[in-house]
């Protein structure tokens, strides 16, 4: 029987490492319509950026924030195969094919790739892609 004085943790954010980390919040945070924590914002042009080359956070107000750590490598997933396994992934939804249509512009336009296209499917229509990191996440009709 669980104890009811016994706590939870609850998850504060998601991190994901990368090369550039810069580039890969710039992704998430137009992807996602998030906000830089206060003093994570990039630097006026020509400025150094050392935020930007070790850790870099996104709020995202009511859920859980995305955060960035630097690496000096990193080794790209290559789902569907499994030679380098994804180990974890990002599910965002929309709520119509015409939204999973826009959102799929949107994503590449911003500098993802398109890994696995399942938007005909009749029960779960759903796309698969890589962000500029190589990161795997998915977009689905829910």
């Amino acid at each position: 029987m669980a104890d009811p004085q016994q706590t939870h943790l609850t998850i504060a954010q998601v991190v994901l490492d990368s090369t550039d980390v810069r580039k890969i919040a710039e992704f998430y945070r137009q992807l996602l319509g998030l906000q830089y924590r206060p003093g994570h914002e990039p630097p006026p042009a020509g400025e150094p950026d050392p935020n930007g080359e070790d850790w870099l956070v996104l709020r995202n107000p009511g859920g859980v924030q995305l955060a960035f750590q630097q690496v000096t490598q990193l080794q790209e997933p290559t789902w569907p195969q499994n030679d380098v396994p994804q180990q974890l992934h990002l599910d965002m939804t929309v709520s119509s094919i015409e939204e999973l249509d826009a959102q799929h512009d949107r994503a590449l336009a911003l500098g993802a790739r398109l890994l696995l296209d399942r938007s005909d499917d009749a029960e779960e229509p759903l796309r698969v892609y890589a962000d500029p990191s190589g990161h795997p996440f998915c977009i689905f009709v829910a």
